[in-house]
């Protein structure tokens, strides 16, 4: 893609060509790093998931709007990351990154737990956004371990495992809040010390409690050594790194631009589906639970077990493996996200989620291998948080913006199923088109790499 480099920013890149000549850590190693990561990115996402699950029930208790309940299923989360995250990520480069990655997911347990306590909006808008400043910085940490972790040809497989913290959170999640509002529901109101306790409160006090101790298994893991020489000194400036991304644009900004789009909509629908399916067919809480988790948790590993073998069969036969496999999942994606909620029954919108689920986390395995393959090792923590950056913040006001078109555009709240599909058709279609345009500049990148690995090596 970029065959010359600006002064300053080539060298950073080079470095990564000695990384053939370092041995790598061993098997147990690596994947009791990997296991205790996909515990952590589970809670992330388990809590992210019940949270969702509640939100009808903390609507009604804490008489929100469905503007103010966008807010706290989007927004509450990503302020910090803005503000803290990326900051954040600057951690991930120059501190060991277990310490980073233990430190957040204890952070996560305790103030989910703390919102249990939230006695209004704005407390618990604010408990939500510490939630959100603890899981700032797990993404990069755990991108940046795995690629040190395993050498590129196995990058793909590893990355398909870490999906199964995704799955099981956000399947585990929806499963395990529909069980746990069921067991709450009878649970009278609490006044204590002046605090007035609603029963899925006690929800997200149960929820909290695993922090700890993934926290301290984390701890166990071996931290790798960093790819690279010059990753063993002092990470670059952020300077170095916003050059590093300008001089090779043609390859990150449609994997951060096409991101940014396909998470508002695919983010922002499933934070509303639990309400979806409520208010267009009318399922209780069990049933939602027990039908959406077993769909998430079917079509996601399927989604992680397609998306690795469809990665590593292109990248047998193209350099832009990687981009081009995302590309064309998104395409086979934004289908099935359009026609779900136009579907008559609950079991059928839940098909089509599941087709759409299987190409949504298919399409992640790619995506993040490609941005840890062609990001310099000293680069990759922060890097990779202004990519997720884009999926977070771009994600998060996707609740806000479907909440806002129900509202504001419809009328009703009946009409969610008319917001869904109404911003699936405009978004999707364009994250495809615009991820596809890294597809030949990300070849180009690939084989540069590669000439430099084979002469430093």
């Amino acid at each position: 893609m970029v065959a010359e480099v600006p002064a300053g920013v080539g060298p950073v890149a080079d470095t990564d060509a000695g990384a053939q000549a370092q041995g790598w850590p061993s098997r147990a190693a690596a994947y009791y790093g990997l296991f205790v990561i996909i515990l952590a990115t589970a809670l992330n996402f388990l809590d992210l998931q019940i949270f969702n699950m509640l939100a009808q029930t903390i609507k009604a208790d804490f008489r929100l709007t469905d503007e103010q309940l966008g807010f706290l299923l989007g927004p509450a989360t990503i302020l910090f990351y803005v503000f803290v995250g990326i900051p954040l990520a600057y951690l991930v480069d120059i501190f060991p990154r277990k310490y980073v990655l233990a430190a957040g997911v204890t952070l996560i347990g305790g103030i989910t737990a703390l919102g249990g306590l939230a006695q209004n909006f704005v407390q618990l808008f604010l408990s939500r956004m510490l939630v959100g400043a603890g899981g700032s910085a797990h993404a990069p940490g755990s991108y940046s371990m795995l690629a040190d972790y395993f050498p590129p040809a196995r990058l793909p497989r590893a990355i398909g495992l870490l999906q199964l913290g995704f799955i099981s959170g956000n399947a585990g999640g929806v499963y395990l809040g529909g069980v746990l509002l069921t067991l709450v529901a009878s649970w009278p109101v609490t006044h204590w010390m002046g605090l007035t306790i609603h029963p899925w409160q006690w929800v997200l006090m149960m929820v909290g409690a695993p922090g700890l101790l993934i926290g301290g298994l984390l701890l166990l893991a071996k931290e790798p050594p960093r790819r690279g020489v010059a990753a063993q000194m002092q990470a670059v400036p952020w300077s170095a790194v916003l050059q590093e991304i300008w001089a090779r644009k043609a390859v990150y900004l449609p994997l951060f631009i096409g991101l940014a789009f396909s998470a508002t909509e695919f983010y922002g629908l499933g934070n509303w589906r639990p309400a979806f399916l409520a208010r267009t067919y009318g399922w209780q809480p069990m049933r939602i639970g027990q039908w959406l988790g077993v769909v998430l948790t079917v079509s996601y590993l399927l989604g992680a077990f397609v998306g690795t073998v469809f990665t590593e069969w292109l990248a047998k036969r193209y350099k832009d493996a990687y981009v081009r496999a995302a590309t064309i999942l998104w395409i086979l994606l934004a289908p099935c996200e359009i026609i779900a909620p136009l579907m008559p029954s609950g079991e059928l919108a839940l098909l089509f989620v599941a087709l759409g689920g299987v190409f949504a986390i298919a399409s992640a395995v790619p995506q993040n291998a490609a941005i840890q393959r062609i990001t310099p090792n000293q680069m990759r923590g922060r890097v990779t948080a202004i990519y997720l950056f884009m999926f977070i913040f771009f994600g998060g006001f996707g609740a806000q913006l479907i909440g806002s078109v129900t509202q504001r555009v419809f009328h009703d709240d009946a009409y969610l199923w008319k917001s869904i599909a109404l911003t699936a058709a405009i978004l999707l279609p364009l994250a495809a088109f615009i991820i596809s345009r890294g597809v030949r500049p990300y070849g180009r990148e690939v084989e540069r790499l590669e000439a430099l690995e084979a002469k430093g090596g």
